[in-house]
């Protein structure tokens, strides 16, 4: 049989360590490093990925003493007791084959706690506490303190560490002008400045010996004023391999930087000619990162010899038997990552269990278990959203006999209208996902067929109401006139609109329809997108930055919502600034505070800040919020069915702005408890 991915699923040998592929699942928070409590569903969130054929695992950031801190009692590894807790963990991915290294991380100014250091004292515009400036005496003790946590990583079974020098975290705040303004041996030019990282590399050789492995985190690409050029990041690089380095780990952007680099609309693979250029100049391997997501990217970048091994560290939370599918000619089946952030990142920087909105299991592996069941039932599902499919798909998965019911021609519901948005193609990778698997579970479907009420009675033991929302119709005098559409009416009938609209709710729908409204391309490509926002992908500047091109407009749109203060707040946290930031570069007027008084030939008029105007626009479009559609069963009092072999989830449950992560993960422990 031909391997399908040949250069993927190669073996490469880092140190004393020899992988079984060249997929790596990058580091990732999932707050279950930070309390010892929850070391067994780390292990058993790792294990899951480890069986699932992945070449190495890297942990989510553990800091190197308490300074370093992410969060005031986050995961640290300072002394022999933090050992015992972390075999939990190494034994686990041992036991299914797979290598496992341990993330060291000293946050800097980062740290989100009032006794954070830096070199500078300079303080962080996402951290409301000033670092201290670090003492000469300061900065060799954390080098120390590198070298000791390493050593009792191997002590707990770690085959290996990853140095974080990315994503502006301490080690990449020296590296940095931006955040290092020292004139001792520890700043100045680029020598200077990353003679701490290097002393860090050298400590914990001095520490290991030679062959155990070293991976360093380094930013290939800062995206941050007074970042550094390439030439910089090259000659760091080669320094790296000389103090003995044993692979390099991409790194893309810091946190506070103003460019999306993980986001949805980031095309895929975008930042694989970073990694290219490094690897030119050094010998030792490097990994590509950052929007990786299918196995067919991963072999083109191995191939082209653009990188050694590639990096995925959502693509894995999304779906654990990556690899394993991918090896057996299964790509089709891989539930992929769609870079949405929802509940991973957007958990992670709310201090909340990280997940994954496609597959809700993880990180929670011991606590929502897809069992065979001992007793089949016949189950009807209404409805081929995302809460209907999760809640099929689970269900025959288990062994249940289950009909899907679709009152429309496809799959997909919702999700299938934010698929058409540009920037958002990557949604009907979920869509393919779950119509693949309704045929592997053996889900019968029966599209065009609007159940009504009463009608399968009596045929099945349990019916699950998926039957999601309809777009509601706000009380405004003229909400009929012909230059009304609703967001259905633009985004899955294809209406025309005209060159002037004005948009109705700034929540994540309103804002999907004005990305819709002034796309020009669908998908964007990679020149297009790095000029939107200013990224010079050879760093020739410093940081990468250079100034963006203002794109034309499509169309004049204003986006318009009732209440005061900040637009768009609907998106998530790691989102929703890249949608606003969007918006402002094709020029969307956003009006907050708004009366609609009224609609007519001349437009929609309202009432802002006091004063009355027209805004002679072409159509309007209504993204006002959503009803429950659930006239399929009788509800009591308290809201919930009477018949008790109805369960009503998703849409038809909770109507408010759209939440696809909860409909997904209350498809699939509703599938799990029948």
């Amino acid at each position: 049989m031909i391997q399908p991915y040949p250069h993927l699923l190669a073996p490469i040998t880092l140190g004393s360590v020899t992988l079984r592929n060249r997929v790596m699942m990058g580091s990732m928070h999932t707050g279950l490093e930070d309390r010892f409590w929850n070391y067994p569903k780390l292990a058993a969130y790792f294990a899951e990925r480890a069986a699932g054929g992945v070449g190495l695992i890297v942990t989510g950031g553990i800091s190197v003493d308490r300074r370093g801190w992410l969060l005031p009692g986050g995961g640290t590894m300072n002394s022999r007791a933090d050992v015992i807790h972390h075999r939990h963990v190494t034994d686990a991915v041992h036991a299914h084959g797979g290598h496992i290294f341990l993330q060291l991380i000293h946050a800097g100014r980062y740290s989100y706690h009032p006794f954070s250091e830096s070199p500078s004292g300079i303080k962080s515009r996402i951290n409301p506490f000033k670092p201290k400036k670090m003492t000469h005496k300061r900065i060799w003790q954390v080098i120390g303190h590198f070298a000791r946590a390493a050593r009792l990583a191997e002590l707990a079974g770690y085959d290996g560490v990853e140095v974080m020098g990315s994503e502006g975290y301490l080690l990449s705040q020296f590296m940095c002008k931006r955040a290092n303004k020292r004139t001792d041996e520890f700043g100045g030019d680029i020598h200077g400045r990353s003679k701490m990282l290097l002393e860090v590399v050298r400590a914990i050789r001095t520490a290991l010996g030679s062959s155990y492995p070293v991976m360093v985190r380094l930013s290939l690409l800062d995206l941050v004023e007074e970042g550094n050029t390439q030439d910089e990041i090259i000659t760091t690089a080669q320094a790296l391999q000389a103090a003995g380095t044993t692979v390099i780990n991409t790194g893309i952007g810091w946190h506070e930087a103003a460019v999306p680099t993980i986001v949805t609309s980031v095309p895929r693979a975008a930042f694989r000619s970073a990694t290219a250029a490094v690897k030119k100049h050094v010998t030792i391997p490097v990994v590509a990162s950052n929007r990786i997501n299918t196995p067919e990217i991963c072999e083109d970048i191995l191939a082209s010899g653009d990188a050694d091994m590639v990096s995925m560290a959502r693509p894995l939370l999304a779906d654990p038997a990556f690899v394993q599918k991918a090896a057996a000619g299964q790509a089709a089946r891989i539930n992929t990552c769609i870079a949405c952030n929802q509940a991973c990142l957007d958990h992670t920087f709310s201090n909340k269990r990280a997940s994954c909105l496609v597959n809700p299991r993880a990180c929670h592996e011991t606590e929502l278990v897809y069992s065979r069941t001992p007793s089949p039932k016949k189950i009807a599902v209404i409805g081929g959203g995302m809460a209907g499919l999760s809640a099929a798909t689970v269900a025959a998965q288990r062994g249940h006999d289950v009909t899907l019911f679709e009152a429309s021609g496809a799959v997909g519901g919702q999700f299938d209208m934010a698929a058409r948005v540009p920037g958002k193609e990557e949604f009907r990778e979920t869509i393919r996902y779950f119509t693949e698997m309704l045929t592997v579970t053996g889900v019968k479907v029966e599209l065009h067929r609007r159940i009504r009420a009463g009608e399968l009675d009596g045929q099945f033991d349990d019916i699950v109401v998926a039957t999601g929302v309809a777009p509601r119709r706000p009380k405004i005098p003229g909400i009929d006139h012909p230059k009304v559409l609703s967001y259905p009416d633009v985004l899955r009938a294809g209406k025309p609109v005209g060159g002037k609209v004005a948009v109705i709710g700034a929540g994540g729908i309103g804002i999907d329809v004005c990305e819709f409204l002034l796309a020009e391309h669908s998908p964007q490509p990679l020149e297009a997108w790095t000029q939107e926002w200013g990224v010079d992908l050879q760093s020739r500047t410093p940081g990468g930055l250079v100034p963006p091109v203002q794109q034309k407009p499509k169309r004049q749109v204003w986006l318009l919502q009732r209440k005061e203060g900040r637009m768009g707040n609907g998106p998530g946290k790691t989102t929703g600034w890249v949608h606003r930031a969007t918006l402002q570069h094709h020029g969307v007027t956003m009006l907050p505070g708004v009366e609609y008084l009224r609609i007519d030939d001349q437009g929609l008029h309202i009432r802002e800040g006091g004063k009355e105007r027209v805004l002679a626009v072409d159509h309007i479009v209504v993204c006002a919020g959503q009803d429950s559609v659930r006239d399929v069963v009788q509800l009591g009092s308290d809201g919930k069915p009477i018949d008790k072999k109805f369960h009503v989830i998703g849409g038809a449950d909770v109507a408010a702005e759209l939440d696809a992560k909860r409909a997904i993960r209350q498809g699939a422990e509703l599938a799990a408890r029948l």
